[in-house]
């Protein structure tokens, strides 16, 4: 109750004052300020006194130097962004961690990783019992500490039993980039039991070292600029059988027989090698969207001394003139994966056409 008539007075109080000109009135302390700026008036720059040292304010964001010019005339072409492998300078190998598992991230493509981790083991004395390229796995035969490099085995701190260790290769989440992990099983000394391959590591900290030694020689190899093998490249991912033959609907598809990751790589590597331009990919849909006029080669091709002479370089309009688009489509059926090319998404492409392209394909999938 004493609170109601509390704010009766106040009310009461405000709505009396209403009236006097010190709050609401034009020189108030509520005032409308809205039209100020027309009394504005100009005055000169503030001067500092003679007496005091300046010195100049750094701008906390600066802009940087090189801004492009929106007075810039004539056509202008966004360059590409650089690929993560020239832009990775710090390694090409890097170690990568989740909750539950741990593998290395290599900017290189599958082909060669492949390669590198096998002579990477060989080296250290491992034998390799069994490998697909196809699929991207090795597996060493079993081994005792006394056949392995004694450098490895001091770091792997292995006991008196036996090891092996399988190791697989898969394509990166970008294109050029590779996975590698490594898992490794171990038996009694003496022992000829076959372990059979976990789903989960068993030996998280083998693995572990296993990995870390595999980086630390992967980065050497790197640096010294070791070769690959280009026989070895070739034979990583290619399918195990290509056919040529024909669908439902009578244009002609390839059917190879691997699986979709494995296909994704060998078929782009095939395009280049067919000299075909491959203009974009969409790696979720399975599509190389390519170009059949212009050769895979020719956009980094710079113009002769006579075609810059005499101005023989076609321009865009010309480029797109002649353009012959379409889109070689990747589908995974049942394990396997058909290669058909198709003009759009709802048009497949003259037989004739895609008889000739998927022909160049396998002939450089053989």
């Amino acid at each position: 109750m004493k609170r109601l008539a509390g704010l009766s007075t106040l009310a009461l109080i405000i709505s009396g004052t209403s009236g006097c000109g010190w709050i609401w009135g034009e020189d108030g302390y509520f005032r409308d300020r809205g039209s100020d700026y027309l009394q504005a008036r100009q005055v000169p720059p503030m001067q500092a006194p003679a007496d005091v040292s300046l010195r100049p304010i750094e701008p906390l964001l600066p802009i940087p130097q090189q801004v492009a010019d929106t007075r810039a005339t004539g056509e202008y072409e966004v360059p590409r962004p650089q690929r993560l492998l020239i832009a990775e300078e710090a390694s090409d190998y890097s170690l990568q961690t989740s909750e539950d598992a741990r593998w290395l991230v290599a900017m290189r493509a599958p082909s060669q990783v492949w390669t590198a981790a096998r002579q990477f083991f060989t080296d250290n004395g491992f034998q390799i019992a069994d490998e697909h390229p196809q699929t991207g796995e090795f597996v060493t035969a079993w081994q005792t500490r006394d056949q392995l490099a004694p450098a490895l085995v001091r770091n792997l701190g292995l006991g008196t039993g036996e090891t092996r260790v399988r190791v697989r290769i898969e394509p990166g989440v970008q294109r050029d980039t590779s996975e590698i992990y490594v898992l490794s099983v171990q038996r009694p000394a003496g022992s000829s039991a076959d372990v059979a391959w976990p789903d989960e590591p068993v030996n998280a900290e083998l693995d572990r070292v296993l990995l870390d030694e595999l980086q630390a020689g992967l980065n050497s190899r790197a640096a010294q600029g070791t070769s690959t093998s280009l026989l070895a490249e070739r034979d990583f991912d290619a399918p195990s059988r290509v056919t040529l033959s024909e669908a439902g609907s009578g244009s002609p598809v390839l059917q190879l027989d691997t699986d979709f990751n494995r296909a994704w790589s060998s078929v782009g590597r095939a395009l280049a090698a067919s000299d075909i331009l491959v203009e974009d990919l969409d790696r979720s849909l399975g599509v190389y969207y390519i170009n059949l006029s212009e050769g895979a080669a020719k956009p980094d091709e710079k113009p002769g001394f006579f075609a810059r002479l005499f101005g023989t370089t076609p321009d865009r309009e010309e480029i797109e003139a002649r353009a012959e688009r379409y889109q070689v489509r990747l589908t995974d059926i049942g394990g396997n994966v058909q290669v058909a090319l198709d003009k759009n998404l709802d048009t497949v492409a003259p037989a004739d056409v895609a008889r000739r392209v998927l022909g160049m394909l396998k002939e450089n999938l053989d």
